[in-house]
């Protein structure tokens, strides 16, 4: 059951990246991992959160994955939290969240919680898995803006 979290400090101003955080379809055109994302539903809360529900498409490590997930947007706390419906991963889930440092700086985190259906084959897999998906994470972030120093 590994996690896998990263870090980034961004010399962008933190509503930037809580813009391109939440801006889904933008994905791949920004992230070089990320093949396609459709916007399945996206449902506004009373209280200002935003239910979405998203079908992803990804490459790692020269592979395909696919899945559908649930993403809750809480702009109050800047976080996004998901989790896959169905989809390649037996698990997969976690959050995103963007946390102001200064005026410019912003600091983006991505945490990816995930387990390979694969019983047997997980000893062999997960540690190929958990370097894939960090390096997957960081050209995430790095995406969202240059890196503050």
């Amino acid at each position: 059951m590994p996690v896998v979290t990263v870090t980034e400090r961004l010399l962008v101003p933190e509503q930037r990246v809580w813009d391109l955080v939440c801006d889904l379809e933008s994905y791949p055109k920004l992230m070089e991992s990320v093949v396609s994302i459709g916007i399945v539903s996206e449902t506004p809360q009373p209280d200002g959160t935003v239910d979405t529900i998203a079908d992803w498409e990804i490459v790692l490590k020269g592979s395909i994955l696919k899945w559908r997930e649930r993403d809750h947007r809480d702009p109050a706390a800047r976080r996004v939290t998901y989790s896959q419906v169905s989809g390649d991963m037996e698990r997969f889930q976690g959050h995103w969240q963007v946390t102001r440092v200064t005026d410019e700086i912003t600091q983006a985190e991505l945490v990816v919680d995930f387990e390979i259906g694969i019983e047997m084959l997980r000893p062999m897999l997960e540690p190929v898995a958990v370097r894939a998906v960090h390096r997957n994470s960081t050209e995430m972030l790095r995406s969202l803006g240059p890196r503050a120093e």
